[in-house]
């Protein structure tokens, strides 16, 4: 779903960073004033995805392995897959409470009062039928409408129950995190740049892309929608300063069934089936990873009108919307300093 030069690339990745275009394939320039500061890039697999940061620090400072280590901790609490992860025990010792770490904690919780918020659109319980569809295996298949019926018995996110650092959940359940994972990923490597008095940097994690403070000459880093028809291509360019801009979109990972439509790997918790309720792609901009993260997933789940109704009645986030006739709806905020590529044009969520 799902990441150095001033231009960033990278395959599968939903946004990238854009400088001027014109210094393509050169190193940053630092100014006189900032002479002291060295880039320093670190590169990692990790979550299912590649994950690129960059940052400018002092020649006595390098928090590349603090960074690292964070990641891979994460990784090993929050992994669907490996069987000594929170999730994974949460998910084996389903119907009785399972002890977990603060982080898996916080995310659990806040990802049910995000569930809330958007009427649960958003549900880290529906994992067993992504399973069935084979997104988690790459052994796709549409499955058959009474075994949709029978896993979708055995979901919903308001039967999660959290008891300080204990998590349950019911028998046959099953919990994933990836909806939010990178956002919160995202969030605490912020954390550690501002521990470590960093004030430039920029966290691409595949294609969720935060940004701590300014680029070192003080403009705001460009960051680039991708056209979600052609990937190589982009729709515009959003500029940012602490802010996470978060995008989903049916384009990213998907499978052609035999009846040649297409299906992709953003559920509809309430049907089992891939959510096609007329957008492309949702992208989210806020200071809270986490929440843009869960919030790019929930409002495609949503459809265009409740997108746009969210979006007038939650103004701590900015959202762009595309939809299936390529229509581009962006929220106010956004309209004196995104900027338009290729003669696309937008309409505001008014």
């Amino acid at each position: 779903m799902k990441k150095i030069t001033v231009l960033l690339i990278m395959v599968g990745v939903m946004a990238l960073l854009v400088g001027c275009l014109q210094e393509e394939n050169t190193t940053p320039v630092v100014s006189a004033t900032e002479n002291t500061l060295k880039t320093e890039t670190l590169d990692v697999f990790a979550m299912d995805t590649y994950m690129n940061i960059k940052y400018f620090t002092t020649e006595n400072s390098d928090c590349s392995q603090k960074l690292q280590n964070e990641i891979t901790y994460l990784e090993s609490i929050f992994s669907v897959t490996d069987e000594n992860s929170d999730i994974s025990k949460i998910n084996s010792n389903a119907g009785k409470f399972t002890v977990v770490s603060d982080d898996t904690t916080a995310l659990v919780k806040k990802a049910v009062e995000i569930s809330d918020m958007t009427e649960g659109s958003l549900d880290i319980t529906v994992y067993p039928i992504l399973k069935e569809w084979g997104f988690t295996t790459g052994n796709y298949k549409i499955p058959e409408q009474k075994t949709l019926n029978d896993l979708l018995k055995n979901t919903g996110y308001q039967n999660i129950v959290l008891e300080d650092s204990k998590i349950k959940i019911p028998e046959n359940f099953a919990m994933d995190l990836g909806a939010v994972a990178k956002g919160y990923t995202g969030d605490k490597l912020c954390d550690i740049f501002r521990k470590e008095n960093v004030k430039s940097a920029l966290i691409n994690l595949g294609g969720n892309v935060q940004t701590v403070g300014t680029k070192p000459d003080g403009s705001l880093w460009n960051v680039a929608l991708k056209n979600p028809i052609d990937t190589e291509k982009e729709i515009c360019v959003v500029p940012l300063s602490d802010k996470a801009m978060i995008t989903s979109g049916g384009y990213e990972r998907y499978f052609v069934g035999k009846d040649g439509k297409q299906y992709w790997h953003i559920l509809d918790p309430k049907t089992g089936y891939p959510s096609d309720k007329g957008l492309l792609s949702v992208t989210v901009i806020g200071e809270d990873g986490t929440l843009c993260d869960a919030l790019s997933t929930a409002l495609f789940v949503m459809g265009e009108e409740k997108a746009k109704t969210f979006a007038r009645t939650h103004s701590m986030v900015d959202v762009i919307l595309i939809n299936s006739n390529m229509e581009i709806f962006i929220t106010e905020n956004l309209k004196d300093s995104i900027q338009m590529l290729d003669n696309f044009r937008y309409r505001i969520i008014a």
